[in-house]
């Protein structure tokens, strides 16, 4: 008996996504609740679970495709006997292969094509034993990434199922830089088209991910809806640096986290939100909100793009607390497992351009939030201290804030505020 496979609840205001890959492929066996099915979300990537234990059937949607909540994307055939060898892809890429073979032979773009937009999920592959025409298949989010990163698929060893190439391993790969001609397939070699010899321009278009476009119009409605303005300030990092450097590895040992520099940005994040209230709260419609809590919306990178869980009630967390959440924060997002409601709520956004070498920015606020805090790299420069010239290792802090709410008084003494707990670290444990 078929049972079918329907798209989840992904969460408020979310009815589509889009099937960014196939886990299972038909004819293979598969327990009740095994991930057969990764979806894109406008935020994260949710796995489709197995309802039954059974045997992979029909897959009703291709890879890229836009599926609406409820929808059927497959059948499982519960109960039912796993097919001997059984094919990883979805597709059958045979058909597709001859029909390649008998179209007109196009000049090729680049030596190596690693494919654009949705109608090909294929790359040519390099080296082996095999046909020269043999193919790659890579996930839509592999390929992005892919493209994103301009590395030869076809140099990586895949540790996905059956061989497939992942999202980690096209992190883990370099970037494609100038190669020697000998070093490309001959296959690549012959339909190399003398543009390319010459120096001839290229272009790759591909679809913007639905996080990106998320990211895009929620910063564009930041900038028509809010009065933004950016104050800066910048910080002695000497007191901190000291302070991580005496305790970290007792920190480790006893918390089993390493003690980073986020931690004493948060804390003293939570202390000056509460003395200048007007930074943690918002405008909804004629109304001011303001908060005895401190919500800390956090920055990190992931490989489909940028994502913002939230710290809840940083206010009460330890040092401990806080790096802990951080650290598992980052993991998940790497591996795409963030929940939808950790990314809601904030009530003010921590951004770390310095992890990247940024210098100095004017961050975007996240709406409905009211101000946005921007970290930035370390470096040593010369400062006056006690009538001398003295090198210290100094950051230039951003406050991005929403001047309807926000006066220019407030966001420099919140400033100040940050300024002063950071270079007197000692501040944050007596709450000054």
């Amino acid at each position: 008996m078929a049972t079918e496979v329907k798209v989840p609840t992904l969460g408020e205001s979310i009815s589509e996504a889009t099937l960014g890959q196939w886990l299972k492929a038909p004819g293979e066996a598969v327990k009740a609740d095994e991930p057969i099915a990764s979806l894109e979300t406008d935020k994260v990537a949710v796995e489709v679970n197995s309802p039954v234990d059974g045997v992979m059937g029909e897959q009703a949607v291709a890879e890229g495709a836009t599926v609406q909540v409820g929808a059927v994307i497959a059948l499982v055939e519960a109960g039912g006997t796993a097919a001997s060898g059984a094919t990883p892809a979805p597709q059958d890429r045979t058909a597709v292969g001859k029909a390649e073979q008998a179209a007109p032979a196009e000049p090729a773009s680049a030596p190596v094509s690693y494919g654009s937009g949705e109608q090909d999920n294929s790359v040519p592959a390099q080296g082996g034993s095999g046909d020269d025409n043999a193919a790659l298949t890579l996930s839509p989010a592999v390929r992005r990434l892919v493209l994103e990163r301009h590395v030869d698929p076809s140099q990586i060893k895949g540790t996905g199922k059956d061989g497939r190439i992942t999202k980690d391993d096209v992190l883990a790969a370099k970037p494609v830089t100038a190669r020697a001609p000998e070093a490309l397939p001959a296959s690549s070699q012959a339909q190399a088209p003398a543009a390319a010899a010459t120096g001839g321009r290229k272009e790759e278009r591909v679809r913007m991910t639905r996080l990106r476009q998320t990211v895009a119009r929620r910063l564009k409605e930041a900038q028509n809806t809010a009065a933004m303005l950016t104050t800066f300030n910048d910080v002695d990092m000497t007191e901190v640096i000291a302070a991580r450097a005496r305790y970290k590895d007792l920190f480790e040992k006893k918390h089993g986290i390493r003690l980073g520099f986020m931690g004493f940005f948060v804390k003293a994040a939570t202390l000056a939100l509460r003395d200048v209230p007007g930074v943690n709260g918002s405008i909804e419609g004629d109304e001011i909100v303001y908060r005895d809590y401190a919500d800390i919306s956090v920055a990190v990178s992931a490989p489909q793009g940028l994502v913002v869980p939230v710290i809840r009630d940083a206010q009460d967390l330890s040092f401990a607390g806080v790096e802990k959440t951080i650290a598992d924060f980052g993991k998940r997002a790497k591996d795409g497992t963030l929940k939808m409601e950790e990314m809601k709520g904030g009530t003010f956004t921590i951004s770390n351009g310095g992890v990247f070498g940024s210098l100095m920015s004017t961050p975007i606020i996240n709406p409905p939030q009211s101000a946005v805090l921007g970290l930035h790299r370390i470096e040593e420069r010369p400062v006056v201290r006690d009538g001398q010239i003295v090198a210290r290792p100094m950051m230039y802090l951003a406050l991005s804030y929403d001047h309807r709410l926000v006066d220019g008084r407030e966001a420099v003494s919140f400033l100040v505020r940050i300024k002063e707990a950071i270079e007197d670290p000692t501040r944050l444990l007596i709450d000054l």
